[in-house]
């Protein structure tokens, strides 16, 4: 077990009260979150990334049969493609051996929010890189749910069934499943009436020592499972919010998701703003180059997906490798750890990202998941190279990187932004 008091924190979900870009919060829940992968005595837990990099694949996976479903191939970004379960299946498995008590090690940001009326109470993570809400139904009789709060329509007095199933489907076999129901959503005060999601029946055992009960997507329609509106547009239609767009101050104190608008106490400077180069559903944005100690290591036409739901930075495998060659003394990681890296603990490598408008640093602790092992004087890198299917060229920008900066989701302006952390 890892401890929980040198990983948790707290973050804050906060609910605008007045209709201007820039506001002051108007109430605040504080829950605890995980910080990284990491054990009781500071080393990089192997076994957990080695199961969130196969949960990873498996959402882009999920994410991309929904696109080609809702809209059609051609909202591919280069060089995307929809893994085969045998790509993935070797990291699940390898997930469902281990025993339950060492897979709580995966990062999350997680909040409470609340479905039906009355309203019943559960932990969710929010996640930029997917659009379906799913939480254990009180019908879900699989050991993972023992420990879960539980959706039970019955006690709900604006609960209704609808046609249809919501399923995914993991690398072992398992599965997340469920009906699809409509109720009232609340998050932080702010309500979606009449929101589509799952209460699921089966939930795959890899969630079991998950802390969060279910995940809230924040991400666009066209990737959605259900076909409908995630919580966000939906509450943003309804009226519900002051301003279309929402924050994340992801840090290892004071951390909030802001809903409605920008949290001007978590930031300093202006916002730079960068337009959405794809359709795809994705919060995804291009122009991107990246330098490791003065050196670019990306070349024209690279596009960074912004995903809350991803631990580390992912790019594809010859991009990793490209990136590390810069930094003395790194080495890869090869077998079940195929695509990871480590580099010596002393030789910290300056990163810096760029869209077209400032470079952005990517801080050495930020890029650090740790020591090998005990004593080990070699450090886990926190970008990992692997094919997700999201393209040639897309690198996927997990918390290692929004820990940086405040990032803001327009959903009005179809924009991702930056500003310096306060």
């Amino acid at each position: 077990m890892f401890s929980k008091a040198a990983l948790f924190t707290l973050i804050t979900l906060s609910l605008l009260a007045v209709a201007n870009p820039v506001a002051k919060r108007d109430q605040g829940i504080r829950v605890p979150l995980r910080k990284r992968f990491a054990k009781d005595d500071g080393t990089f837990d192997f076994e957990a990334a080695i199961s969130h990099t196969a949960q990873v694949k498996l959402k882009y996976r999920q994410n991309l049969i929904n696109l080609e479903r809702n809209v059609g191939k051609q909202a591919f970004s280069e060089g995307a493609r929809i893994l085969d379960l045998s790509e993935i299946q070797g990291g699940v498995k390898r997930r469902q051996a281990e025993p339950l008590t060492d897979e709580l090690q995966d990062t999350e940001w997680a909040g409470p929010i609340t479905i039906g009326t009355p309203g019943q109470n559960f932990l969710i993570d929010f996640d930029t890189g997917s659009s379906d809400l799913w939480v254990p139904s009180s019908s879900c009789t699989d050991p993972s749910c023992l420990s879960k709060n539980k959706y039970d329509p019955s006690t709900s007095s604006t609960s209704q069934m609808e046609p249809g199933t919501f399923s995914i489907q993991y690398g072992d076999g398992s599965m997340v499943s469920g009906s699809i129901s409509t109720d009232t959503v609340t998050v932080a005060g702010i309500t979606a009436k009449g929101q589509i999601f799952s209460p699921v029946t089966t939930l795959s055992p890899s969630f079991a020592q998950d802390p969060a009960d279910g995940i809230m997507g924040l991400a666009f329609p066209s990737i959605s499972q259900l076909m409908q509106n995630p919580f966000f547009f939906t509450a943003e239609a309804q009226g519900s919010v002051a301003a279309n767009l929402f924050a994340f101050k992801l840090s290892q104190n004071d951390s909030e998701l802001f809903l409605g608008g920008t949290d001007s106490t978590k930031f300093t400077g202006n916002i730079e703003y960068h337009s959405l180069s794809s359709t795809n559903g994705f919060w995804q944005i291009g122009n991107f180059s990246a330098t490791v100690n003065g050196q670019i290591v990306t070349s024209s036409g690279y596009e960074t997906v912004i995903d809350t739901g991803t631990t580390a930075i992912i790019t594809p495998p010859a991009d990793a490798q490209a990136f590390y060659a810069q930094i003395p003394g790194s080495q890869p990681l090869t077998g079940a750890n195929a695509g990871m890296y480590t580099y010596p603990c002393s030789s910290v490598p300056t990163v810096t990202f760029n869209w077209g408008g400032q470079d952005w640093t990517v801080s050495s602790a930020n890029l650090n998941f740790g020591p090998v092992g005990p004593g080990s004087t070699d450090c886990v890198g926190a970008l990992s190279g692997l094919d997700t299917g999201a393209g040639t060229h897309v690198w996927i920008l997990g918390d290692s990187w929004i820990k940086n900066a405040y990032t803001v989701f327009d959903v009005g302006q179809n924009a991702v932004g930056f500003a310096k952390l306060q």
